[in-house]
């Protein structure tokens, strides 16, 4: 059963933390990753730009909106993910307790599922 992990952090964390200590905890995430693979319950995993380079598009009454980032409401942001085929939430509970980026953000740990369940 698949569930996405998502890593929800600060917006100005990555800035904060700086480079070097950006690509430390980067190395830390690939690792993680390549382990979930060796285990075979990795299914995908995609770190994200910041909000600065995103945009959001809305259409409503048949018209698009599209607003460029960087989102100033914003407090939070979605800055990667791990998709994980696992049995039970149980089980992708405890990967996402193993996640390195859980001692700098909240892993969100949602089952992937349709929109109208």
């Amino acid at each position: 059963m698949p569930y996405m992990l998502m890593m929800v952090e600060h917006v100005g964390q990555r800035r904060e933390r700086g480079v070097a200590a950006g690509h430390e905890v980067y190395d830390r995430m690939l690792a993680f990753a390549e382990s979930l693979k060796q285990r075979g319950v990795l299914r995908g995993v995609e770190s994200l730009a910041s909000l600065d380079e995103g945009a959001r598009l809305q259409v409503r009454n048949g018209k698009a909106r599209v607003l460029d980032g960087p989102f100033a409401e914003a407090k939070e942001m979605v800055g990667g993910f791990f998709l994980v085929d696992v049995a039970t939430l149980a089980e992708a509970l405890a990967i996402a307790a193993e996640c390195p980026a859980a001692e700098w953000c909240t892993v969100e740990v949602r089952k992937v599922g349709p929109c109208w369940a």
